[in-house]
């Protein structure tokens, strides 16, 4: 390190809670409540980071003196599995060689594919050398113990600068709903174009005729014994797939008890009893799709809780954006438009890294290409489109 940050000392904690919360809070540059202290901290004291599913944290923080300047949550990873950025097929390869990719080191928000800071460095003059001075003592901390690769997963544009030239640049595409001042659903609705606008209003129609009763309730409103309802239609879901339910009933009642009113909820209603949900967290700019789960098969119902519930809270509070979770393609028909994300990944090995960076130049040209062509089918009416969110 050189300028100010030569005096900085690097220190890896195994527990988030050995940093104190409101150092760590201080440093967030903006108010995402995937990178509060609350948030990580109930992952790790509710048994969802756990060593044997592959998740040990490692969390970076940076000292000058006694005093906290920067933060990374960090984690040492035994598999890939929670991270939205696949990289199976470079572990597949790196071990054919005869080498171990695992453990590897994450710089991320675990089981959370949604972009942020994660060089929390606050938002001053100093900021940009302390997020290059987050990423060397990583980078070091990765030849210290002799791993195979540090990975950045969903960065923000602030953190990019930070990575330097020997850092692979990986993009994919999100779809993610932009408001654009509408006064109500109607009004997002007069913007798509006619096609789009009236298959919507039929899936609605068809959730309404179900006679389900739907509801947006804010996380801090409910009981305990609701939020355990939830989380059996979330924990249902994943098993139903095949698919393994990372998140605990502890975590769920966690989410209530430490974010309040930044955890909304769509629920639809038989009678009395939760049939579904769809589980919500925001920011002051942005809502989250998160997670979703259902007792009943009732048609358009998921995309009522999961799409339609979410913009309309949107619109209601004034919230810029609503991301609605990984992959999808259907949600383009849905009013959410294609969106980069950006990745940054260190590997240790030369020769490795430049057969990956090959790899990568060929992948980012096919993902900018789905881009454009999912652009060319725009939702949106040709005279009220709004600006693409790539």
């Amino acid at each position: 390190m050189s300028g100010p940050a030569t005096a900085l000392q690097a220190r890896f904690h195994a527990r988030i809670d050995e940093i104190p919360a409101a150092d760590w809070d201080a440093l967030r540059p903006d108010g995402s409540p995937f990178l509060s202290h609350a948030f990580l901290h109930a992952l790790e004291r509710t048994g969802c980071i756990r060593e044997d599913w592959g998740w040990a944290p490692h969390h970076l923080g940076l000292y000058d003196g006694d005093r906290l300047v920067a933060v990374a949550p960090l984690y040492l990873k035994g598999n890939s599995h929670g991270e939205f950025v696949f990289d199976w097929s470079w572990a597949s390869a790196w071990e054919r060689a005869g080498g171990e990719y695992y453990p590897k080191l994450l710089n991320a928000v675990p089981y959370s594919p949604v972009s942020g800071s994660r060089l929390l460095a606050g938002r001053d003059a100093r900021s940009p050398t302390l997020r290059r001075a987050l990423v060397t003592a990583m980078r070091g901390e990765v030849d210290r113990l002799g791993l195979s690769s540090l990975h950045a997963n969903f960065l923000t544009e602030d953190d990019l600068p930070a990575f330097d030239e020997v850092w692979l640049a990986r993009t994919d595409v999100q779809f993610h709903w932009h408001n654009h001042g509408y006064a109500d659903f109607d009004a997002f609705l007069a913007s798509l174009n006619h096609k789009k606008r009236k298959n919507i209003r039929q899936e609605r129609a068809q959730v309404a005729r179900s006679g389900l009763r739907i509801e947006r309730r804010s996380g801090a409103g409910l009981s305990p014994d609701e939020w355990r309802h939830v989380h059996a239609l979330y924990e249902a879901t994943f098993d139903a797939k095949g698919n393994h339910a990372a998140l605990t009933r502890a975590f769920f009642l966690a989410l209530g008890q430490t974010l309040g009113d930044a955890v909304q909820l769509a629920l639809a209603y038989d009678a009395e009893r939760i049939v579904a949900m769809a589980l919500l967290i925001q920011s002051q700019s942005t809502l989250y799709g998160r997670y979703w789960g259902s007792a009943v098969d009732v048609p358009g119902l998921h995309f009522e809780l999961c799409y339609y519930q979410g913009i309309e809270h949107a619109i209601a509070r004034g919230l810029t954006c609503f991301e609605p979770g990984a992959q999808g393609e259907h949600k383009l028909a849905r009013g959410f438009l294609p969106t980069f994300t950006h990745s940054r990944h260190y590997l240790a090995h030369p020769q490795f890294r430049r057969a990956v960076h090959d790899a990568l130049v060929h992948e980012t040209a096919s993902v900018r290409a789905y881009a454009e062509e999912l652009h060319a089918h725009s939702p949106y009416a040709r005279d009220r489109a709004p600006e693409p969110g790539a």
